[in-house]
């Protein structure tokens, strides 16, 4: 079974599977940028909000039940930074991974946000687009700007937002974009 089969196995809400595949993709292009596993950092990516409906919105539990799905699906070498990705429990992250994971996770929805004011044209969504909006903060308000800010421990901001936006550009089809 594909890791994409596997998350929509458990996750059943387009919307967050297509937010999955978003993460994913950026995760991939930053550990390609950074000379990481890149197959790994996209699996961590596309599973990281496995049991997001299980849990139901109870933040106390999430990321904990995804590591149990995870081990129990043979994903036992990414459980416990799924886990630990929930970072109303966790934090003080310093692996690359785990920095990145957090920082995709919120930029993903800032970009797509973006996306969306240009007609869904992911295409014209520039840098310069990122940095303005990312400065309105009622702007995809549930977008984590300090979380976002974390990737500065591995890379400019700028050079992160270029790299996320040529990530979703490359996923824009499954991401239902232009």
């Amino acid at each position: 079974m594909s890791e994409i089969d596997l998350l929509k196995k458990y996750v059943k809400d387009d919307k967050l599977i297509k937010h999955c595949i978003a993460t994913a993709a950026i995760m991939r292009e930053v550990a390609k940028e950074l000379g990481e596993d890149e197959d790994l950092w996209w699996r961590i990516g596309i599973l990281h909000d496995i049991d997001y409906d299980l849990v139901e919105g109870d933040m106390e539990k999430h990321g904990i039940l995804g590591a149990e799905i995870l081990t129990k699906e043979g994903y036992g070498d990414i459980a416990e930074i799924v886990k630990r990705h929930n970072h109303m429990l966790f934090g003080d992250y310093e692996k690359p991974v785990e920095i990145t994971l957090q920082a995709a996770d919120s930029v993903s929805g800032l970009i797509i946000a973006c996306a969306l004011v240009k007609k869904g044209r992911i295409s014209d969504v520039t840098v310069k687009t990122v940095k303005k909006k990312f400065k309105e903060k009622s702007f995809a308000a549930g977008c984590d700007r300090d979380r976002i800010r974390m990737i500065e421990k591995l890379m400019p901001l700028e050079k992160f937002y270029e790299i996320a936006i040529r990530a979703l550009q490359g996923v824009k089809g499954d991401l239902g974009l232009e």
